[in-house]
């Protein structure tokens, strides 16, 4: 099957809208977003290129099937109906993972299994198999997800998720989803021309992912998808849109990049990572508490993720930390400030009511992404 084939980006809360502008840039249309999912027509090298492109989004997934089912015959009949082979060879290994939200088909396992049995029997009268599938093939990861009795049965194209970008060979304890961070770049007005600090660096995800957008690279560059073994993405569409990657980024980009940590271990840690990343000279790291930090340019971005204060023993620290970046920010009036945190007092303590306020989840913690938006000098 050549396609055209119907595929699903999935996306963290929050991150939907963003997910589909990157969608229509690349150049998809019918374009449909919902809660947690962008949908989206494209053909075999559209696969190769959202997986490639997509920095914001959880996974690509290809869409086999969607209907009713409320009970097990359903969906074993509605399951067995789909064109499997078209999109699995007979030796394709075929696992089953599932999930059931406000469904009458509750048991998770048992979707799993009927689903299985289901595909299975299909290949195998299709292929005049006895029995077993050799799966000894490429991957070929189904989930059937049922929400309010609506089964939707997927293929994952991508293998681990997107935000498996490759370069992050060390990380502190609670690192930021790749994906966020690309997110939390995106969601400001930043341009490669201008200057870009985080003073809370971690693992240095944020700078690193600023590096990569403003040099347009591609963030799946340095790593390997499940549907690059697929039979309907021949290697020569994936070569293609390595051509392409390649042919847009912009190597010659200046960027004026710095990532800041009170702990000299993390940016030991992101010098690692950014080396990895192969942007090892463009960002300057440099251990430094916020209390010292004086931006030398005007008209620059500040994006921060610090810590939240979650524990009680470690508030009155935070709360001095967000007190003295507020009193920092406040003599650089020209700079554009955004920072993630689930405190809710932020503001307060900060000295200061944002411009802007938008919720997110950094993993499971709900937080508010911070903007405050500098008055530019000309």
């Amino acid at each position: 099957m050549s396609g055209p084939y119907t595929l699903i980006a999935t996306a963290a809360a929050g991150l939907e809208s963003l997910v589909a502008k990157e969608v229509k840039e690349l150049g998809f249309n019918e374009v449909n977003v919902e809660n947690g999912r962008v949908t989206y027509q494209s053909d075999a090298l559209g696969i190769s290129r959202s997986n490639l492109w997509l920095r914001t989004a959880d996974r690509v997934k290809l869409l086999v099937g969607e209907f009713e089912a409320k009970t097990f015959d359903e969906l074993y009949e509605q399951t067995k109906a789909l064109p499997w082979e078209s999109f699995v060879p007979e030796n394709g290994a075929i696992p089953v993972v599932g999930k059931s939200v406000k469904s009458q088909l509750h048991s998770v396992p048992d979707c799993q299994s009927i689903v299985k049995k289901a595909i299975v029997d299909r290949m195998a009268k299709k292929h005049g198999l006895v029995g077993k599938l050799p799966e000894n093939g490429a991957l070929y990861r189904v989930e059937v997800a049922l929400l309010k009795d609506r089964a939707t049965l997927t293929i994952d194209t991508s293998g681990e998720g997107l935000h498996r970008r490759g370069y992050r060979i060390e990380q502190n304890e609670a690192p930021l989803k790749e994906t966020l961070a690309a997110a939390l770049v995106e969601l400001t007005n930043w341009r490669p021309n201008d200057s870009f600090i985080d003073p809370f660096t971690g693992s240095g995800t944020i700078p690193i992912e600023a590096a990569l957008i403003g040099q347009n690279i591609a963030p799946g560059f340095n790593r390997e998808f499940a549907s690059e073994e697929w039979e309907i993405v021949p290697q020569k569409l994936w070569d293609e849109a390595l051509t392409e990657a390649e042919d847009v980024a912009n190597y010659d980009q200046p960027l004026d990049i710095s990532g800041y940590d009170i702990d000299h271990r993390m940016i030991e840690i992101s010098e690692k990572n950014a080396l990895e990343a192969g942007l090892a000279d463009l960002i300057n790291w440099k251990q430094m508490q916020v209390r010292d930090l004086n931006p030398a340019t005007p008209n620059g971005y500040l994006i921060g993720n610090p810590p939240y204060g979650e524990r009680l023993g470690d508030r009155k620290e935070v709360e001095q930390i967000y007190r003295d970046l507020g009193k920092i920010m406040n003599q650089h009036p020209s700079w554009s400030v955004y920072i993630i945190t689930s405190y809710k007092d932020f503001e307060k303590v900060y000295g200061k009511q944002a411009t802007k306020k938008r919720k997110l989840y950094n993993g499971y913690i709900r937080t508010d992404y911070y903007q405050y938006f500098g008055k530019r000098q000309k």
